[in-house]
């Protein structure tokens, strides 16, 4: 009776009276509502637990679990919110001649102008790539293993300094992860022949842990089995070759002669521009083909119509003469 009674009262409220009511009752759960992590009798029902039953036991069970959580917790990295806000400046100052947001795309942008030439210049293999894009291979070995033209660059390099087998082996490892899953087993196979196995032909040099953990997980073949052995060649490509890549004559060579694009000139008459190709609209197309008809239809009528007057005016032409030639005679 009291909640029926309490729901008509507030059907009878005014609507200026309810919205106060309710913020009201919202800042009353503000000021009131239970601090974090306290127990919560809507989630957890009415058997809920007594003090006697939550309070820890200070025995040698419960110390250890503090000194194991303090050890995982020294073993965490914690930088300062100044270096972070540091390195991030840096980044976006290291990035900012690259993006094509801010200092826009050279010569033009394609998706504006309808010229294909940005995308030409920078397309997977070129034989002369752009200044800006062999630039970015030295911010960091990822950024150069991402670029196709740039892989094949430093496998060039690799095959003279006959370490190639190291960037192959890493190729091969990203074909297993990113490929077809019903042919994992067989690329595995493959990888072990060729890289890991006893006199392989292009055998990897790799520590025998590492080794031990991959052997045993070939055993049952998935697509992360060789991301130790992959994540250990990277490490040691990221501190060998790659240094001596940037150092060497050939990625100097191939920044010298890099080309920068020179922007293209917008025309100023406005005949010069190219006219853009679009579809029309399926009811202006079909409004345009009903004017189309009538005119064809008006003049079909009015060619008729001159036909017709011109041969009327011929036939009394003949009469005339006839009957003035028998006047005469």
């Amino acid at each position: 009776m009291q909640a029926r009674e309490q729901l008509r009262a507030a059907k009878q409220r005014r609507k200026a009276d309810r919205i106060v009511l309710e913020c009201q009752e919202q800042a009353y759960w503000l000021v009131n509502r239970p601090p974090p992590g306290a127990f919560d009798i809507l989630e957890h029902g009415p058997e809920r637990r007594n003090c006697h039953n939550s309070r820890v036991q200070l025995n040698a069970e419960y110390y250890k679990k503090e000194i194991e959580h303090n050890k995982r917790a020294l073993l965490r990295t914690r930088v300062k919110s100044s270096i972070c806000l540091e390195s991030f400046v840096k980044f976006s100052e290291q990035y900012l001649a690259h993006d094509p947001i801010m200092q826009g795309c050279l010569p033009s942008n394609p998706w504006i102008t309808d010229d294909t030439m940005h995308w030409s210049m920078n397309s997977d293999m070129v034989t002369t790539p752009t200044k800006l894009r062999v630039e970015r291979w030295s911010f960091s070995f990822m950024e150069l293993l991402n670029d196709p033209l740039g892989r094949h660059e430093l496998m060039q390099y690799l095959e003279k300094e006959f370490s190639a087998e190291n960037l192959c082996f890493w190729q091969a490892c990203e074909d297993i992860r990113h490929g077809e899953n019903s042919k994992i087993a067989q690329k595995v196979d493959e990888v072990y022949k060729q890289f890991l196995a006893p006199g392989a032909t292009r055998w990897i040099n790799i520590d025998s842990k590492t080794m031990e953990k991959t052997l045993l997980g070939i055993q049952s073949p998935h697509r992360f089995v060789m991301d130790d052995a992959q994540m250990h060649i990277y490490f040691l490509m990221k501190k060998d070759s790659y240094p001596r890549y940037l150092k060497s004559d050939r990625y100097k060579n191939l920044l010298a002669k890099a080309i920068v694009p020179q922007e293209t000139k917008k025309s100023v008459f406005p005949f010069m521009r190219r006219q853009r190709h679009s579809s029309p609209s399926p009811a202006l197309a079909s409004h345009a083909t009903e004017e189309d008809g009538k005119a064809k239809a008006a003049g079909a009528g009015s060619s008729r119509g001159a036909g017709g007057g011109a041969g009327g005016a011929a036939p009394a032409a003949q009469t005339g003469t006839c009957s003035g030639t028998v006047s005469q005679v």
